[in-house]
C-alpha cells in the first residue's frame, strides 16, 4: 500500500491541533493518523466513509449472490468443466 506522506499526522498532534488533521482531510480526503511511527487510524470525512460502507456492503451482497448460485448449479458447473 502506498501511503501519501501529506496525508501523516501524529495522534499527539491530533490530540492537541485537531483543526490540522480536519485540513488534511478537508485537502487530501484522509489523514492517516500515527502512533509509535507506525498507521494506527484513518481519518474520513462521512461522505466518503458513507460510500466506502455502501461498496462494501454491495460487495457482500454480489459474494453471497454468487456463493448460492455455485451451492445450486455446482453439479451442472461440473459438468461443464468436463
Amino acid at each position: 500500500m502506498n501511503i501519501n506522506t501529506n496525508t501523516l499526522v501524529s495522534a499527539s498532534e491530533v490530540n492537541n491541533n485537531f483543526s490540522k488533521a480536519s485540513s488534511i482531510v478537508e485537502k487530501e480526503g484522509m489523514a492517516i493518523v500515527m502512533k509509535n511511527n507506525k498507521p494506527k487510524f484513518i481519518i474520513l470525512n462521512f461522505e466518503d466513509y458513507d460510500k466506502l460502507v455502501s461498496n462494501l456492503e454491495l460487495q457482500q451482497k454480489i459474494d453471497k449472490t454468487a456463493d448460492r448460485i455455485l451451492d445450486e448449479n455446482m453439479e451442472a458447473f461440473l459438468e461443464l468443466a468436463k
